[in-house]
């Protein structure tokens, strides 16, 4: 368990998040390439890729340390459905209409690493799972030489019921300590076929952030961030592995009556 407490920013709408989110993964790009010369990044769908975009997509200052290397990125699914990449509850499509379509050609295309559409009409997602894995594998080194990938940044949603990834409540997956991603068939919100980073995986990562905005989740962040009750929770299990590596972006209405303290800026 990581002992430090994770950081909850907020703001008064969903440009000024914007603009900090960019400032943040911008400087999570830098420090990746100067690490390793590449930024290996995690994504889920919901909301997110929409914001994303708004703050990976706005003109910057033009300096070097302000720009996004999409060329250098190498972009993950945190979660996925076990759909056609073309279909309407694809994470990856979702990625590509809001993000992926928009870059300007001069940043670079950035290599995204998608399930393997031959597998969507299994059965069984185990397949579609392992393949994935492997997938990580091949890029993060193989599984018998390394206990867990670490990811330079994954970026995440949490659901009304405090779910993230395709992690939900008081699900088995929880448990899970050795696959890096794992297949579920039982999903509670539709479609049920899904594939997941497991929990050890998200927060092995150097720095996860979280994206919740609208006060419709002002109950579900109170449970995490206030009840003991919520200390169950997928997002609150990330926040106590992960520690200070976990960043919260949210603005004013998500955290209205939540007594956790918080930051209007970086």
């Amino acid at each position: 368990m990581a002992s430090q407490s994770p950081n909850l920013y907020s703001f008064s709408n969903t440009d000024a998040l914007a603009q900090q989110l960019r400032t943040y993964v911008l400087k999570n790009q830098n420090s990746a390439l100067a690490r390793h010369d590449t930024f290996r990044v995690a994504v889920s769908g919901g909301s997110l890729p929409t914001v994303l975009a708004k703050a990976l997509l706005a003109p910057g200052n033009g300096t070097p340390d302000d720009t996004a290397q999409f060329s250098k990125w190498d972009i993950f699914f945190a979660d996925e459905r076990a759909v056609p990449l073309d279909h309407a509850d694809s994470n990856y499509k979702l990625l590509k209409d809001e993000l992926l379509s928009k870059i300007p050609t001069e940043l670079g295309e950035p290599r995204v690493h998608t399930i393997d559409p031959t597998h969507v009409s299994d059965e069984d997602p185990q397949e579609l799972a392992d393949l994935y894995q492997e997938e990580l594998m091949h890029i993060f080194a193989a599984k018998d030489s390394v206990k867990l990938p670490v990811f330079d940044l994954i970026l995440l949603g949490c659901g009304p019921d405090g779910h993230t990834c395709s992690l939900f409540p008081g699900h088995e997956l929880l448990r899970e300590k050795d696959a890096w991603v794992a297949a579920i068939s039982d999903s509670p919100k539709p479609p049920p076929k899904r594939i997941t980073l497991t929990l050890p995986v998200v927060t092995h990562a150097v720095n996860v952030a979280f994206v919740a905005t609208g006060g419709g989740k002002k109950d579900i962040m109170k449970q995490i961030f206030d009840s003991e009750e919520g200390r169950s929770l997928p997002s609150s299990l990330v926040n106590q592995g992960a520690g200070d590596k976990v960043s919260w972006f949210t603005d004013h209405p998500a955290v209205e009556g939540v007594s956790f303290p918080r930051r209007g800026s970086l």
